[in-house]
């Protein structure tokens, strides 16, 4: 079998149609980074008891922070087909807004590959421990709009989202 080869045009798949890991060893190393967005939403109650701090389990925010870089550093783990690369810097931003919980992750490596799913699972990390954190005070918390806002580097260059997407 060729690790070269595309089966219908899917570069995941062999010849006889199994998954596979892309080679990448011939692609150039680029400077990459990639930006995804994410919501929780939360109830008024929620959204006050972490504007005044008041999380029984704790400092939510800081927690989920840790968690989306965290998440970052075990994409390939999480993400069977996802190369392992080397992140050279992860940013967790969260802004507590009327509604919920704004998630900003930031990913940027120097390699082969890009950096989207470290970005995603960021994001989706930083959620889900938020989640954790408040569930108690509000059950019917949700992750939305996890997405992916731009990338930067490789052959395709920088990538941004439509506005009306």
């Amino acid at each position: 079998m060729s690790m070269g080869s595309e089966f219908a045009g899917f570069s995941h798949l062999d010849e006889a149609g199994a998954a596979r890991m892309v080679d990448v060893a011939d692609k150039k190393v680029t400077d990459r980074t990639a930006t995804a967005t994410g919501f929780v939403a939360l109830s008024a109650g929620c959204v006050a008891a972490l504007r005044a701090g008041d999380v029984p389990k704790g400092d939510a925010l800081s927690v989920a922070r840790i968690a989306g870089i965290m998440g970052a550093k075990r994409t390939p783990d999480l993400v069977p087909l996802c190369h392992p690369i080397a992140l050279h810097g992860v940013a967790v931003d969260l802004a507590v807004t009327d509604g919920g919980v704004e998630i900003t992750a930031t990913t940027r490596t120097a390699d082969r590959t890009g950096v989207e799913m470290e970005a995603l699972t960021s994001v989706t990390a930083a959620a889900l421990a938020l989640v954790d954190m408040v569930k108690a005070i509000d059950p019917a918390a949700s992750i939305e709009r996890v997405r992916v806002e731009e990338k930067t580097g490789g052959k395709t260059g920088t990538w941004r989202r439509a506005a009306d997407r």
